[in-house]
């Protein structure tokens, strides 16, 4: 699953609130949900961690998870 289907049925605020438990900035979580940036290999784990699983980090960077 990607970001963009994760955050598709979760209510409003949820890109915020996620962004301040990954402590950056919602612009910047914005630009990796749609793809337009790469998130860290220590954001990926973190993000992974926060979706409880549902988003992996080989979903995220592939690149470097296989």
């Amino acid at each position: 699953m990607t970001l963009h289907q994760y955050f598709s049925n979760k209510p409003h605020g949820s890109i915020a609130a996620m962004a301040r438990s990954l402590n950056i900035s919602r612009t910047w979580f914005s630009l990796i949900i749609n793809k337009r940036a790469t998130p860290s290999p220590v954001l990926a784990v973190m993000i992974e961690k926060l979706t409880k699983g549902a988003v992996s980090r080989k979903t995220l960077r592939p690149d470097i998870y296989k």
